[in-house]
């Protein structure tokens, strides 16, 4: 690791470890390119970068949803509570780590009650009835969403507007009691205030969960995030405590960025 890729105050007992993680869609060219970092528990991380940097690559890998293209590679470790997910079951990485995209997608198939215990469901977890209102009732009231849709739950996920849409999409991934959630640019669809009580969901979830977010908006960034990532080109350029990189960056690519004179 160079300097710049290492925060000024290490972080102790990380929850999340990428190690020499290079990832490929085409032989001899590498999308993710020898990314090292460790990220700590309970904390937001940031992964800022322009299009086409290996950002949102380097998150589903972390998910293994890269597996879903063909001809990906990955190599090096990455290790969540100690444990290589690249060797395990997927379906055990992905109740580890929930994943939250761009655009709100609820089952449209699914009320708003099915699409919070969807991942049981599609895991083949049987939950007895009281077990599954619980987990509702429960996994609703942390994204702030319960009071709003306690009386039309048998209703269609998709009835309800972008930002409550999105709420129950980050719900759905809570109900797995995952250990890191991940966030694929979760606010970029939504309007500014959808965006605020998305922000303010993920400050107070942040006590229980550690998160990992992709984000185009550097604003968002400096507002939420604990730490952040900066990526140029599929390589990892510079890595610190928020407040630090967008004061001091280290690295003259990164000041450019922030400075946006590219992006």
């Amino acid at each position: 690791m160079n300097h710049t890729t290492t925060p000024i105050h290490p972080i102790d007992n990380p929850i999340l470890q990428l190690k020499n993680v290079c990832i490929s869609y085409t032989p001899g060219k590498n999308a993710v390119n020898q990314v090292n970092a460790n990220i700590g528990k309970n904390k937001i991380t940031a992964i800022m970068g322009p299009s086409g940097c290996g950002k949102s690559t380097l998150l589903r890998a972390i998910n293994r949803m890269h597996e879903l293209y063909p001809d990906i590679r990955i190599t090096g470790e990455i290790l969540l509570d100690q444990k290589n997910i690249l060797r395990m079951n997927p379906i055990e990485v992905r109740r580890m780590a929930g994943m939250v995209f761009q655009r709100p997608n609820p089952f449209p198939t699914m009320s708003i009650y099915e699409n919070v215990i969807a991942g049981y469901k599609l895991n083949g977890i049987h939950l007895s009835r009281q077990a599954k209102d619980e987990i509702v009732e429960t996994c609703l009231t942390n994204v702030g969403l319960w009071e709003e849709v306690k009386d039309s739950l048998f209703k269609k996920g998709t009835f309800l507007s972008g930002g409550q849409q999105q709420r129950l999409c980050i719900a759905r991934a809570l109900a797995l009691k995952p250990e890191v959630l991940l966030m694929d640019e979760p606010t970029s669809a939504l309007d500014p205030i959808a965006t605020n009580r998305i922000e303010e969901l993920l400050l107070e979830l942040k006590k229980e969960f550690t998160i990992v977010i992709v984000t185009h908006n550097m604003s968002q960034a400096a507002r939420i995030s604990d730490y952040s990532m900066f990526m140029y080109l599929g390589e990892l350029i510079e890595y610190d405590q928020t407040q630090i990189m967008f004061t001091n960056p280290r690295d003259k690519r990164t000041e450019e960025y922030l400075g946006g004179q590219f992006g």
